[in-house]
C-alpha cells in the first residue's frame, strides 16, 4: 500500500513540476463587434525547448495562430502552424505580431469576462489560461 501511495505522489509531483516549465502572462482577447474574429494576445515563457502548436477554447468554434508581416507596405496575416520556443525562451503575442485568431464565438462574449484558452504544445504539456476580454481599442 505504501508503494502505491509513493507511486501516485511521484506522478503528482512530476506533473506539477512539468506544468511549471511553461508560464503564460498578460493574456487578453480584443473583442470585436458583430461577431468578427477576435485577436488573442499573451506572453509565453518556457524553461525547456518546446513549440506552441495550437490553441482551443470552448467559447469559440475555431482558434488559429497568425503572424502579421509587412510586405510592400501592406500588413498581411500569415497563418502559423508552429512557434518554436528555445529553452529559457519567450515569445510575445501582440497586436502587429504573433496573435491568435478566435473565430465563431459560441455566445456573446462580454467585456471584462475571462475566457479559458488552452495552449497546445508539442510535448503535450497543454496550459489552460484565462484570457480577459477587452474592448476593440485595447492595446
Amino acid at each position: 500500500m505504501v508503494r502505491l501511495i509513493v507511486f501516485f505522489l511521484t506522478i503528482l509531483v512530476a506533473a506539477s513540476a512539468s506544468a511549471a516549465d511553461i508560464t503564460v502572462s498578460g493574456a487578453w482577447i480584443r473583442r470585436t463587434p458583430g461577431g468578427a474574429p477576435a485577436g488573442g494576445y499573451f506572453t509565453v515563457h518556457s524553461k525547456k525547448a518546446t513549440a506552441l502548436v495550437g490553441a482551443r477554447t470552448p467559447d469559440y468554434g475555431m482558434v488559429t495562430m497568425h503572424r502579421t508581416v509587412e510586405q510592400g507596405g501592406i500588413a498581411k496575416m500569415i497563418p502559423v502552424s508552429r512557434i518554436d520556443l528555445s529553452a529559457g525562451g519567450t515569445v510575445v503575442f501582440q497586436p502587429g505580431g504573433y496573435h491568435l485568431m478566435l473565430m465563431h464565438a459560441g455566445h456573446d462574449v462580454a467585456l471584462g469576462s475571462k475566457i479559458p484558452v488552452t495552449l497546445l504544445f508539442s510535448d503535450r504539456q497543454n496550459v489552460t489560461v484565462p484570457f480577459e476580454v477587452r474592448g476593440p481599442t485595447a492595446r
